[in-house]
């Protein structure tokens, strides 16, 4: 496979049984072939996308002691600010070449979660930071769950089979900032080949080079999405639970031509996380004796602890 396919969430919306099978039929063999689609008919209108570039960039804009201020010590990076090559793939000694803030769940008082998940920060410097924020985090939670649907249903599973482990799961909004690169990067790209830990990453700013995927045959494929698309892939959670039927994909972010060098990127991923307690056992369906079980039993919230300290950003 040579590019990313590309499909219409409102296919699986309609009332229509054939496009909504159509939908399934297509997301489910693209994930299964290279774990990344370009998604239309989205719940992000261009407005709310307007407003949330506008605001993250004058946060990434304001000076560097005042997005310090900013950094909470001791979650892990979960919430809040996380600074310039503070983060470093699995496998890699270099940091990233990025920084990027973290919005998390938005919980109901009294949830069961609260002393679970820190809170979200606010900025005092930008009124409508975080009302964009929490609001774009709500429309990128509320694609995923039919994404999810879709997915559930190609497998073999209850449609709503997703629903119970994502209502109030721990999602991440992540607007990243990678900022011009000023002298010659010492073996450090801005975001080493990676896979994601989450169910499934929705990704906004897919629209220019940089995003390389790569296929089955190792080669390294640009992913570029339209204007009105959302880059989609399957996470690492996601491929142990249905025992690697479902692809994560390693994915790459490179370093600019050189005289593309003076430019920032901005891209905004949302990790959608399940509740810490789901089991991310192999589904039975997924395992015969040509597919054996290729993992050990876990739950989402050990997965996660283990891959934030393979990541850098908490400790043993």
């Amino acid at each position: 496979m040579d590019k990313i396919p590309s499909v219409n969430l409102r296919d699986f919306l309609s009332d229509n049984p054939e496009r909504k099978q159509k939908f399934v039929n297509e997301i489910g063999k693209a994930y299964e072939e290279i774990g990344f689609v370009a998604l239309k008919g989205h719940f992000l209108d261009d407005q709310l996308v307007s407003n949330l570039y506008s605001e993250i960039k004058e946060f990434f804009n304001l000076p560097l002691e005042t997005k310090h201020k900013y950094e909470i010590p001791g979650i892990g990076g979960q919430r809040g600010y996380v600074g310039f090559g503070k983060e470093t793939a699995k496998g890699f000694k270099k940091g990233d070449l990025k920084e990027f803030w973290h919005f998390g769940q938005y919980l109901e008082e009294g949830s069961a979660y609260e002393t679970e998940y820190p809170e979200n920060v606010e900025v005092s410097e930008l009124p409508n930071f975080n009302k964009v924020g929490k609001e774009t985090f709500q429309m990128l939670e509320k694609t995923g769950k039919y994404v999810l649907r879709a997915l559930a249903l190609h497998l073999g599973l209850d449609e709503f089979y997703f629903d119970t482990f994502i209502a109030e799961g721990n999602s991440i909004l992540r607007p990243i900032h990678y900022p011009p690169i000023t002298q010659e990067p010492d073996d450090a790209v801005r975001a080493a080949a990676h896979g994601d830990i989450n169910l499934i990453t929705l990704l906004m700013g897919a629209h220019g080079k940089g995003l390389q995927v790569q296929n089955h045959e190792g080669e390294w494929i640009d992913a570029i999405a339209e204007p009105d698309e959302l880059m989609i892939n399957v996470g690492d959670m996601l491929s142990r639970h249905t025992n690697n039927k479902l692809k994560s994909t390693i994915h790459r972010v490179v370093n600019p031509p050189r005289e593309l060098w003076n430019t920032s990127r901005y891209s905004i991923p949302f990790f959608m996380h399940p509740v810490s307690n789901m089991p991310l056992n192999a589904l039975e369906n997924c395992v015969d004796e040509q597919h054996p079980k290729l993992y050990e039993d876990t739950t989402a919230g050990e997965f996660l602890h283990e891959r934030l300290v393979e990541l850098g950003l908490i400790k043993k």
